[in-house]
């Protein structure tokens, strides 16, 4: 039987739920994995929490110079969240001679290159799991399962937060605000929900997932970004009428010309299988050269997935003498060689408020034209008229980002003729 000793840095729900699963499976884990794991210490500023959980007050450290010296941990989980303290106490405990496992997205995503660093310097692992899609094991089929692949593509849903506001408004008609604040009543949505609904959070996790797959260093500061902010249950409507759902996604390709990688409310066809992905359900829907696709879907946040996901990684390290790191040079900055498309492809969707008199349809097609746009559907709400005006809805077929903004620029420059109320993308 092999000891293994833990210390989490964090009570909160994931530091929580993962105290939990430890001390609910301890005795499987031995009979199953021949581990005896023990949580030998936790840093929590409200002791009282800690307490409530059942954990003994001297297990409770004062700092993390306390867990760093204690030889009975072998393994810090790092659960707080945010970068600083977080990054201090993750290198503290990595100088001295602890393996760490993380959920910290931000953290991972913006310093993976200095905690790599002192885990390769002090011979630890460094494990994060539950950095990108709560319980999935997306980061293990990267690392391991799919390894034999080419990594082509990989489109997800990485943030259950904004998946479930687009599913009530979807599914319900609920509007963005009422959505959000039933998000927030749930817990699915912190108080300043701003890096959810922003798109932030799927950036960091994108940015982590796109580094694996394709083997080279994918900055955050390198995706395009978008939130749902803007979104109205008006184009949901008319996206369904077209055979479309709406959903945050996460997109990173591997192409001939460059990495292409973006995070933006998208139309997807019903048919897709991540048009299906509801509430706060998470997925990633991965393209391999010889796997060819592959989806991977599950809960994307809270207590027991999150926590299953450190678990797991406490497992496979404990079980593991020899520790992998980055197939790449993992520095600040990506490889000078690493090519970045920003004026992507896409199909587009295109709302208008126009005036309703002969010749306005063929002038906005015209200026569509003129910008190398060619227009795939066209729906004209007769039934809606307002102020002298109808809303048209058109589709495209695939053109370049800065051909759109171009083209919808124009138009609405144009007195008299429309105004482009929305614009989204629409994925195959």
């Amino acid at each position: 039987m092999k000891n293994i000793g833990i210390a989490i840095l964090g009570l909160g729900v994931v530091g929580g739920g993962t105290y939990k699963i430890l001390t609910e499976h301890r005795e499987f884990y031995k009979k199953v994995h021949g581990l005896d794991i023990a949580v030998e210490s936790v840093l929590e500023i409200n002791k009282e929490r800690a307490l409530s959980l059942g954990i003994k007050e001297n297990t409770v450290a004062d700092n993390i110079a306390e867990i760093c010296s204690n030889p009975e941990v072998d393994i810090v989980v790092e659960a707080m969240g945010g970068v600083e303290p977080a990054k201090s106490y993750v290198l503290a405990a990595l100088n001295a001679g602890k393996s760490v496992v993380t959920s910290n997205k931000e953290l991972f995503c913006k310093y993976s290159h200095e905690l790599e660093k002192s885990a390769k310097k002090n011979n630890c692992g460094l494990f994060y799991e539950a950095s990108c899609g709560g319980g999935i094991p997306v980061i293990r089929s990267l690392l391991d399962n799919l390894q034999g692949n080419k990594i082509l593509s990989l489109t997800g849903i990485i943030n259950g937060t904004t998946n479930y506001i687009l599913t009530k408004m979807n599914n319900e008609g609920a509007s963005y605000s009422h959505a959000l604040n039933e998000a927030k009543k749930l817990g699915y949505a912190e108080a300043d929900s701003t890096a959810d609904v922003e798109g932030y959070d799927a950036v960091y996790k994108l940015s982590i997932l796109a580094s694996l797959s394709f083997h080279t260093k994918v900055p955050y500061t390198e995706i395009f970004r978008e939130g749902i902010t803007n979104i109205d249950t008006v184009d949901i409507s008319y996206g369904k009428k077209l055979g479309y759902a709406l959903k945050l996604l996460a997109i990173g390709k591997n192409t001939d010309s460059g990495i292409e990688v973006r995070v933006h409310p998208a139309f997807i066809s019903s048919a897709h299988p991540l048009a299906s992905v509801n509430d706060s359900y998470n997925a990633v829907y991965i393209t391999g050269d010889c796997v060819e696709d592959v989806m991977l879907y599950g809960r994307g946040a809270g207590a027991s997935p999150t926590g299953s996901a450190i678990v797991g990684d406490i497992i496979y390290c404990a079980s593991h003498d020899k520790f992998n790191y980055s197939t790449f040079d993992n520095n600040e900055c990506p490889d000078p060689a690493t090519k970045f498309i920003k004026n992507f492809e896409s199909a587009y969707y295109l709302r208008l408020n126009a005036v309703d008199k002969a010749g306005v349809l063929s002038k906005v097609t015209s200026t569509l034209s003129k910008h190398n746009i060619s227009v795939a559907q066209v729906i004209q709400d007769n039934e809606n008229k307002r102020d002298k005006t109808v809303s048209i809805i058109l589709t495209t077929h695939v053109t370049k980002e800065k051909n759109i903004g171009k083209a919808v620029a124009e138009i609405n420059s144009a007195e008299g003729l429309a105004d482009v109320v929305t614009v989204l993308r629409v994925v195959d």
